[in-house]
């Protein structure tokens, strides 16, 4: 009888790792808004990249790594921070959201290849649930209305985050054919 435990070609642990380095790189990156204790930040944008070029469930394994070099203290979170106090802190839940991101967007992209209307629509569902986790999470820390934490940690976002997904949608179908074309 065939054996069910599947494993991962040194090739897709390498590409996982390549996508979590990537991922490191842009998370960091961020511009803080004066309003509000949640940056503009590029960690969904690496994500949503990720998504092509890995699959749903590799690159939200490149995620959970990104997300243990950074509880370890290493400055791959928004802003060059790390460590657990920035999981526990104001943006917090939007790290524990992009998992869920991760996850949904993924389905959808991996599921509607080539229909990007479909895609987008997986990618914005995605994105509203880690905007849930997030504006949930920002809420109690920062002891605000759910109207209050949607205006510090959603509004402001929603035009960046729209472009980002476009961006996503232009470019990852050329990453996954690329990655897939150097098998």
């Amino acid at each position: 009888m065939p054996s069910k435990n599947k494993k991962m070609s040194t090739r897709q642990m390498t590409i996982i790792a390549l996508m979590t380095a990537v991922t490191c790189i842009l998370g960091p990156l961020a511009i803080p808004l004066p309003f509000s204790p949640v940056p503009i930040s590029f960690t969904n944008l690496a994500i949503y990249f990720s998504i092509f070029v890995l699959g749903t469930y590799s690159a939200t394994v490149s995620y959970l790594v990104y997300l243990l070099i950074g509880m370890v203290g290493l400055p791959v979170f928004s802003g060059f921070a790390g460590g657990f106090g920035k999981m526990a802190g104001p943006t917090g839940g939007y790290l524990v959201g992009f998992i869920f991101m991760a996850l949904i967007a993924g389905f959808f992209v991996d599921r509607f290849q080539g229909k990007r209307v479909l895609q987008a629509a997986g990618m914005v569902l995605g994105t509203v649930v880690a905007y849930l986790f997030g504006t949930a999470w920002l809420c109690v820390q920062a002891n605000l209305s759910f109207g209050a934490g949607l205006a510090a940690g959603v509004i402001p976002y929603v035009p960046g985050d729209l472009i980002k997904i476009a961006a996503a949608l232009a470019v990852g179908p050329v990453l996954r054919k690329a990655v897939r074309r150097a098998a």
